[in-house]
């Protein structure tokens, strides 16, 4: 598939063609301005291709209703809300067919890692977040992704798609979120985007951009031997860490 944003003249991604399976995770990496956030809005359908299909079960997207199509997707963009509601409202506008159910929000927060945090507020899942509001409980930037992942994780749906899942996380938070998405993914296909190569590396698979062209695909084992734009990515970051 190829797509060009409107008054562009130069496509922001060009001849793609790659397949995520059931129960498979995959990582989207490259440079800024690589395409990668363009493919998630593609695969969510937020932009139809301007060439080529994105094919879910043998059909094209633009076969389905969109409002049936999205209740199957389940994304967190990076620059996710920051609602002033209650915690439990936060996860819940996620799914609002089920905002009121206490027992989902609570093994939404749960799969995302946010329980524990929920739990120190003042009145847990009733407490109001952010400071528009009298009594409000602000938060940092990663506790605000935390939510943020948590109202991710509120629909089951079969598709679930994270724009920079972890980078407002620290490094233990960061571990222990992936180290879940095996369990949470299984039976559904799971796409991310991540700068941290330290994430990217559980990824059953890795899908490198480039100029809006997929250059390089594999595990990170095999990225690394092929010693090309993906192990040189990996080794400038791991430098930092020596």
């Amino acid at each position: 598939m190829t797509f060009t944003y409107p008054g562009k003249t130069e496509p922001a991604v060009s001849n793609l063609s790659f397949e995520i399976r059931l129960g498979e995770t995959v990582a989207l990496v490259g440079r800024n301005g690589s395409g990668k956030s363009t493919i998630v809005k593609l695969l969510a359908r937020l932009y139809d291709p301007s060439s080529g299909q994105v094919i879910v079960d043998g059909h094209d997207l633009r076969w389905y209703d969109p409002q049936d199509l999205w209740k199957e997707y389940s994304v967190m963009f990076q620059d996710f809300v920051e609602y002033q509601l209650t915690a439990g409202e936060n996860i819940g506008v996620g799914n609002l067919e089920e905002i009121t159910d206490e027992l989902v929000i609570e093994d939404a927060a749960q799969r995302a890692g946010a329980d524990r945090l929920i739990e120190s507020f003042p009145e847990e899942y009733d407490t109001i977040l952010g400071k528009w509001f009298e009594g409000g409980t602000n938060l940092s930037g990663g506790e605000w992704q935390r939510i943020a992942l948590a109202r991710a994780f509120m629909r089951d749906a079969q598709i679930l798609i994270l724009d920079e899942p972890t980078a407002a996380l620290d490094p233990q938070a960061e571990f222990d979120l992936f180290k879940r998405l095996t369990a949470l993914s299984e039976g559904k296909m799971t796409l991310f985007i991540s700068h941290r190569f330290s994430t990217t590396r559980y990824a059953d698979r890795i899908l490198v951009l480039d100029g809006g062209r997929l250059i390089e695909s594999g595990t990170h084992d095999e990225l690394m031997a092929l010693d090309g734009v993906y192990a040189e990515l990996f080794d400038l970051q791991a430098a930092s860490y020596r």
